[in-house]
């Protein structure tokens, strides 16, 4: 990362936000064995519905379990749904994608017929049929989200690497003898990590999104692991809503703020990564004799 994108990214506060989201979120999924202050597992009908209080710091849910121990424990399901499932997605999109654009031909019909045909289908309904049709387990959520996610992602490669292929010095490689792989890994791939970066970003907010859903319809992660998607289903019901909002209030906030800040460092990087935009904002400093 040169120093034009360090320096905008220090100037924008959408940025500072989402990392420091980001970061929580991380810290409380690594260290929730220390920060959980409790077992999320464990079950005390005596103690069910409890507000807030000093013990329990949101509260419990109707079968007693402490929400923050959950929350905090539904973080690492929220966060490696995000990366592992984004980690299939990018694998394939950038491998269907950095094929079809640089062989182009039959092949680039192929590849993007196929992903017409999985963006056709809208994308949650996609995930419910391929999570119901499999068993439902936290494996098959990731493997889901990647697999439908790939599409997206290789016509974004694909575009890119059709502008790049046509530069002179991918031509001059040509000429010169260079292999096809290494023209696509030395030349055309460190053209198209910008546009990656910031779509697999914005990736992960939506597979949180997208976990979360599965998980709400019963689709995704199993009780009893903890799941914000799942946590709010369980406090659906209107008499929860009405004397316990607590039980599914809590984790809504964890998934709209998670979301919003993968969003907003997705945005950031994006103006970041834009010449264009760095040149207006002030990021990058204008010549001498403009200034003049």
């Amino acid at each position: 990362m040169n120093e034009r994108v360090k320096r905008a990214l220090r100037r924008d506060p959408r940025a500072w936000f989402g990392i420091a989201v980001v970061v929580l979120i991380v810290l409380l999924a690594v260290l929730a064995p220390l920060v959980s202050h409790g077992d999320p597992l464990a079950i005390d009908l005596v103690n069910q519905l409890q507000g807030p209080s000093r013990q329990h710091w949101l509260g419990t849910d109707i079968q007693g379990r402490d929400v923050w121990a959950r929350l905090v424990y539904g973080s690492r399901v929220s966060l490696t749904a995000g990366i592992i499932s984004q980690v299939i997605a990018l694998a394939l999109g950038l491998t269907l994608g950095l094929t079809a654009g640089y062989k182009g031909g039959w092949v680039d019909e192929v590849v993007m017929r196929l992903a017409d045909v999985t963006l056709a289908f809208p994308t949650l309904l996609l995930l419910i049929a391929m999570a119901a049709a499999l068993q439902p387990s936290l494996i098959i959520v990731f493997f889901t989200i990647g697999v439908v996610g790939w599409a997206g992602m290789a016509r974004l490669v694909r575009g890119q690497v059709l502008v790049v292929r046509q530069l002179e010095y991918v031509h001059a490689s040509k000429a010169l003898g260079a292999r096809d792989t290494r023209i696509v890994l030395q030349h055309v791939l460190p053209n198209v990590v910008a546009p990656i970066l910031i779509a697999a970003t914005l990736g992960v907010a939506a597979a949180i999104m997208a976990e979360a859903s599965l998980s709400f319809l019963g689709l995704g992660v199993q009780p009893p692991t903890p799941s914000w998607g799942a946590m709010i289903a369980d406090g659906r019901d209107l008499n929860q809503l009405r004397h316990a909002p607590w039980t599914s209030v809590s984790p809504g906030i964890a998934i709209g703020a998670a979301v919003l800040g993968f969003n907003l460092l997705g945005d950031a990087l994006r103006d970041a990564l834009d010449p264009r935009h760095a040149a207006k904002s002030g990021a990058i400093e204008a010549p001498a004799s403009a200034r003049t």
